[in-house]
């Protein structure tokens, strides 16, 4: 194997070199069996014959968006428009260096293979890196692109939220308005009123060389704008300063990017050749256990999207309308850059646990939904109440259950299916009707509830009537006919998220709180990719993680990321303790200006167009 494709960037131009390939990038976590690129897997059934979901264009559909770049170092460039023409000129060099989703899924295919079949041997450079380059533009960036090419958005998009863009909804989603807070959009460090961008260009990079290389080269390269914010984003250490193992965690210490959706659709004309292997034995219509698939047009325009009326989440919807006929193969892409405050939050954590008779950990555990490791709280209980050694690490395992009824075992795999998933070892979830082991404000009950109901018996007078959050009911007396959530609806608000830490690790332990933020601050870079941000985005933010009665009346606010906007931004919710009564998690203790561990200081709504729609934007040579 060579040990670098790489070419040295070309000298007088706006372009960019070629996208990277070399040896040696740091190994993946958690895999699942992955079978060789190239290699016949029509007799595999991971691998069926989809003919009725459609072929992906991924040679025009942006890199991150089906892909995923999945790499440890990451820059974003922020920039406004100043001379439009002088941009589309230097557009014009920069497209063809624009990472493709054929490029990456191929790239993914070959290192998870690779990986699989090497191991993960320590100390060892390992055997593959990459350097991906994507752009995405504001509605106000394409209106100044339009300046010079009329008719762009002669129909504009329908999506209200991207036209308005988040800083002018930022109230909408329970963000400090006028508070003159951090959080304030006023003094965002990019994306507010005061530093409003019109589009940014993503890098990532398994090497922090080769990243500082291509950021350099762009800095220096593009025409036409300003820069406004140069944010770096970074996969967080194996060793961190508390001394434990985080990456792949965010800052609290949370494994996270566990639950993703898995997409229908084929990379290419041949029937088995699906986007997302099906590597449960007992449903097919999941990729890993645990991840449903989901059609295309949920993220990606030009394809059929989720009917959230049909009788089953397999049955496709309609296709999405963007707005734009050039936005096919395009997709909405969310940011917020979160600040996290790591001592606030562990110290709320060592308080609140012992009154209630748990340690801190297994509260943290409780508000979140999952142990720092990954491991779901739905499975650990089941055996007791502290973390099971290996199911967090367990892509087969730690994102097996539902809410609403049991999901049973998976036996080990077989020989005969080389590439299913089996997850036996560890205790099956027999689900949590009641809230009893995940509170119904807990963060990825509130974020993607899965297959629970809002639960609704039969009043004295006979009619439904909603049941409050720490009110039992028996699963045999709920009427879940009345229920205006189910699974169906549920899937059509869900995310491709690709987000990724900014800011050194903390020294902060549940046990042991340390205040130690940096002076540039650390937290979390969330992007994620959708076709409706009003529909997807929003509406999680807005009606499940800021709604203190969803799914159930007085269940309380998601504790990670629910905010509400009164001064106070008091937050509460409902927790079952283990002998079955009900505590109140609050922050009203707390001295106003010390209630929040997240806190919105930037962010933006832009679209990720296809290469296509890119050539359009870009200056034609004379």
């Amino acid at each position: 194997m060579q040990s670098s494709l790489e070419t040295a960037p070309p000298t007088g131009t706006a372009g960019t070199p070629p996208p990277s390939v070399t040896a040696n990038s740091s190994p993946p976590i958690r895999e699942t069996p992955a079978p060789e690129p190239n290699t016949g897997i029509a007799a595999d059934p991971s691998h069926p014959a989809v003919t009725g979901e459609p072929v992906l264009a991924v040679e025009e559909i942006q890199g991150n968006i089906l892909g995923g770049f999945s790499k440890d170092y990451q820059r974003f460039l922020f920039y406004r428009i100043t001379d439009t023409a002088k941009f589309r000129v230097w557009l014009t060099d920069f497209v063809p260096f624009v990472a493709t989703s054929a490029e990456v899924i191929a790239f993914n295919r070959l290192f998870k293979s690779l990986r699989s079949r090497q191991g993960e041997p320590d100390n060892r450079p390992p055997t593959l890196k990459a350097t991906w380059r994507n752009i995405a533009f504001t509605h106000a960036g394409l209106k100044k692109l339009e300046t010079e090419i009329p008719d762009l958005l002669k129909r504009d998009f329908v999506d209200e939220a991207f036209r308005e863009g988040m800083a002018a909804r930022a109230q909408s989603l329970g963000d400090p308005v006028g508070s003159g807070g951090e959080g304030d959009p006023a003094r965002w460090k990019v994306g507010g009123a005061t530093r409003p961008v019109d589009l940014v260009l993503q890098i990532a990079s398994d090497s922090p060389r080769d990243l500082q290389q291509e950021e350099r080269f762009l800095k220096s390269s593009i025409q036409g704008v300003a820069l406004v914010w140069d944010q770096h984003g970074e996969n967080l250490p194996k060793v961190a300063p508390n001394g434990k193992d985080l990456a792949g965690h965010e800052h609290f210490g949370f494994l996270d990017g566990v639950s993703q959706p898995g997409i229908r659709g084929r990379v290419s004309t041949d029937p088995h050749d699906v986007l997302t292997s099906r590597q449960n034995p007992n449903n097919r219509g999941q990729g890993k256990p645990g991840q449903d698939l989901l059609w295309p047009g949920e993220f990606v325009f030009g394809y059929p999207g989720q009917d959230g009326d049909a009788a089953s989440i397999a049955v496709p919807g309609p296709l999405p309308d963007p707005g734009p006929a050039w936005a096919v193969n395009g997709s909405f892409l969310v940011f917020r850059r979160l600040h996290q405050d790591v001592a606030r939050f562990h110290t709320f954590l060592h308080q609140q646990a012992g009154p209630m008779g748990m340690t801190s950990e297994r509260l943290g555990a409780k508000l979140v939904g999952r142990w720092e490791s990954g491991s779901p709280i739905l499975r650990t209980e089941a055996a007791g109440v502290t973390d099971i050694s290996g199911l967090g690490d367990t892509d087969c395992a730690n994102n097996h259950f539902e809410f609403g009824g049991d999901t049973g075992p998976i036996p080990a795999q077989g020989i005969a299916n080389p590439f299913d998933c089996g997850d036996s070892e560890f205790p099956a979830s027999a689900g949590d009707f009641r809230g009893a082991l995940c509170p119904f404000a807990g963060h990825i009950r509130k974020t993607y509830p899965r297959d629970d109901i809002m639960r609704f018996k039969a009043g004295t007078d006979g009619t439904p009537q909603a049941v409050p959050a720490c009110e039992d009911l028996d699963p045999a007396d709920a009427l879940a006919e009345e229920s205006p959530v189910n699974e169906e609806s549920t899937q059509t608000h869900r995310l491709l998220r690709r987000g990724i830490p900014y800011g050194k690790a903390s020294a902060s332990t549940f046990q042991v709180p340390v205040d130690d933020t940096p002076p540039d601050g650390r937290g979390l870079l969330f992007f994620a990719y959708q076709t409706s941000i009003v529909e997807q985005f929003e509406f999680v933010t807005r009606f499940w993680c800021n709604n203190p009665n969803f799914k159930d009346p007085q269940s309380g606010f998601d504790p990670i990321i629910g905010q509400n906007s009164d001064p106070g931004r008091v937050r509460t919710l409902k927790l079952r303790l283990d002998d079955g009564t009900c505590a109140d998690v609050s922050t009203a203790g707390l001295p106003e200006g010390e209630r929040d561990w997240v806190i919105p200081t930037g962010g933006g709504y832009f679209f990720a167009p296809s290469l296509s729609a890119l050539r359009l934007f870009a200056a034609k040579p004379e």
